[in-house]
């Protein structure tokens, strides 16, 4: 059976692109290994799915560090507006919250996956379970079928939509980039774009399970301050991860030429001097406690041992043998508390993929291959990525949205 359009990938921008196209009409083969669709989507935002940020295209694209100019034209026709008005339209109702993070009112990521099964289901679209091994082409050039593990099928158009290789447990192999490179493209290597990070500071290891909130987060590259925000993040066995540290990771992008490293700020609703007053009045009602011990009211418990060595100050101090040098020490400690950094974990525990085809040969205004007639593009396999807060999801609805409006128009029958 000769399918007028067979998309490979079905998860965000799979199933947008694939429901898309059957909307205008055309018979729409979806190819998908997993036997359950939008796996990953599914786990994102720890389960709960940040759909889109509620924002204007010229903030989205501000939040893209790469390749943003691509995505003007898909991103101005389905901006995050329209996206949660699609959501709602399926069912899903939204909300909002801080920094514009858009969620499904029932914090639950399998709303949204299930609500774009069901609408790709009732437009007509075919759900293959198997694996896409080549992108055949006729003699002219442009795409005719798609080989699977066990059969050829026909097809005048594919939109290739297989993510990045982040999360390999749920699909996200790299084959497309096998696919997209077999076909003539450039390939961009992949790194982890929104990943936790490796320290190699022992209290790192010590602090494990330790989840702080409401902390400054200050990233330094050379020394210099290039990114601070408020949030939470979590002190593991190899370094840090969290909102905090996945969001900071995208803005480190020179691993090897230059030098990063996090400072902490636990107390940043209070500047040095008020601080210094706090500390202050602690030391003084628990004069006869050890520093250990005087610090209860200020600090985590697990934090304070960490905290006074490396402000070089021995434990057993008594509170009332404090010095002047020593109480100023502590107060810039915790106020930047320092993370020394090696570089980011491996690529398949980031939850965005950098790299990706390079978009110079895809067409910004259809997502069609500059090189290869009727191959589309959309989503993570795309040399395209954004900072966290809902920012690459809308990537994935944009361009998916995008490919499948443009699918067809010359090759499939209206």
């Amino acid at each position: 059976m000769r399918a007028d359009v067979i998309v490979i990938g079905g998860g965000a921008a799979g199933l947008m692109a694939a429901g898309t196209a059957a909307e205008r009409g055309l018979d729409v083969t979806l190819l998908e290994p997993n036997e359950t669709l939008g796996r990953k989507l599914r786990i994102t935002g720890k389960g709960r799915c940040n759909v889109t940020n509620d924002c204007d295209v010229r903030t989205l694209l501000a939040n893209v560090p790469t390749n943003p100019k691509f995505l003007y034209s898909a991103a101005t026709a389905f901006p995050p507006g329209a996206v949660m008005d699609f959501f709602r339209g399926l069912g899903v109702p939204l909300k909002t919250e801080r920094g514009g993070r858009v969620f499904p009112v029932s914090d639950n990521a399998h709303d949204i996956a299930d609500a774009l099964v069901r609408w790709t289901r009732g437009l007509g679209v075919r759900h293959v379970r198997g694996r896409a091994r080549a992108i055949l082409r006729d003699q002219s050039g442009g795409v005719h079928a798609v080989m699977t593990d066990r059969e050829e099928m026909p097809c005048a158009a594919v939109i290739l939509c297989t993510g990045g290789v982040s999360y390999p447990a749920t699909g996200s192999t790299g084959d497309g980039y096998a696919l997209a490179a077999e076909a003539g493209h450039t390939v961009v290597p992949a790194r982890a774009s929104l990943v936790p990070l490796v320290s190699p500071a022992p209290y790192c290891a010590a602090l494990s399970g330790f989840a702080p909130r409401n902390v400054d987060m200050t990233v330094l590259e050379d020394g210099k301050k290039i990114y601070t925000e408020r949030g939470e993040l979590l002190f593991a066995h190899f370094g840090v991860t969290g909102p905090l540290v996945l969001s900071a990771s995208a803005r480190m992008r020179r691993w090897g030429e230059r030098r990063y490293e996090l400072a902490i700020d636990f107390k940043p609703a209070l500047d040095e001097a008020k601080l210094d007053q706090r500390m202050l009045r602690d030391l003084e009602k628990f004069r006869n406690r050890d520093m250990t011990h005087a610090l209860e009211e200020l600090l985590p418990r697990s934090l304070i041992p960490v905290m006074l060595s490396l402000a070089g100050i021995p434990g057993q101090t008594k509170a009332h043998d404090l010095t002047r040098e020593q109480r100023r020490a502590l107060g810039r400690t915790i106020k930047a508390f320092p993370v020394p950094l090696d570089g980011p974990r491996p690529v398949a525990e980031a939850i965005v993929t950098g790299g990706g085809v390079d978009v110079r040969q895809v067409d910004p205004r259809t997502m069609e291959s500059k090189l290869v007639p009727g191959l589309f593009f959309a989503g993570e396999v795309l040399d395209v990525d954004g900072y966290t807060g809902g920012f690459n999801l809308q990537i994935a609805w944009a361009t998916g949205r995008c490919a499948g409006l443009a699918v067809g128009k010359d090759t499939c029958h209206d």
